[in-house]
């Protein structure tokens, strides 16, 4: 049998504590790993966390003598993101820092879509508000969530072109976005991204 895994979204501020109490719950912590896909985690039970930051150091790596602070401290870095959530019901997108929405628009397919119609005027609506929402915004990566193919047709769309180009953090599973979820898609993609492996057998 194939040992269980999940993941978790913990922002850098929390990350120190929730370590300790994943060491604490797993009879402590064994070994800790610098591997390409973030920093591993191994307890004494069998469990494992892989903590993977949000971003690359892209030059700009985390400080700290220890690994965990090194983490931390990258993934508390003020990284400017496009954010583009989309689903059959509706979109989001939106300019955050830190967390933060410094612009952003919220809408629907419309009432009257039906199907295959809602999905294209979700693209054209989505696309269209997110041309506005980002003219004249700089950011350094894009953020998206919600339905793939939708999420690509808005990106392929000719006022995006550019957008299309940028670096991608990790997609997100979202519902139909509206602004609370926007909201805290912000601070997900902010977070580090922990895949815990339980203990074969548990």
């Amino acid at each position: 049998m194939n040992p269980a895994q999940r993941t978790a979204l913990v922002p850098p501020a929390r990350l120190l504590g929730w370590v300790d109490r994943f060491a604490a719950s797993h009879r402590g912590l064994a070994a800790t790993t610098d591997t390409d896909d973030g920093v591993m985690l191994a307890m004494r039970d069998g469990a494992t966390a892989l903590l993977t930051p949000p971003w690359p150091d892209d030059g700009r790596p985390g400080r700290g003598a220890g690994l965990m602070d090194r983490v931390v401290s990258l993934a508390a870095q003020e990284r400017r993101l496009g954010l583009v959530l989309v689903r059959r019901g509706g979109f989001a997108v939106g300019v955050a820092v830190g967390g933060k929405l410094l612009a952003h628009k919220v809408g629907t397919a419309g009432a009257r879509s039906r199907g295959a119609d809602a999905g294209a005027a979700v693209v054209q609506r989505a696309a269209g508000e997110a041309a506005k929402v980002f003219s004249g915004q700089g950011f350094e990566y894009v953020a998206t969530g919600g339905d793939k193919a939708l999420v690509e047709s808005v990106l392929a769309t000719p006022a995006l072109g550019a957008v299309a180009q940028q670096s991608r953090l990790a997609p997100l599973a979202v519902t139909d976005p509206n602004m609370a979820v926007l909201q805290k898609a912000a601070g997900d993609f902010c977070s580090v991204r922990i895949t815990i492996t339980d203990p074969v057998g548990s």
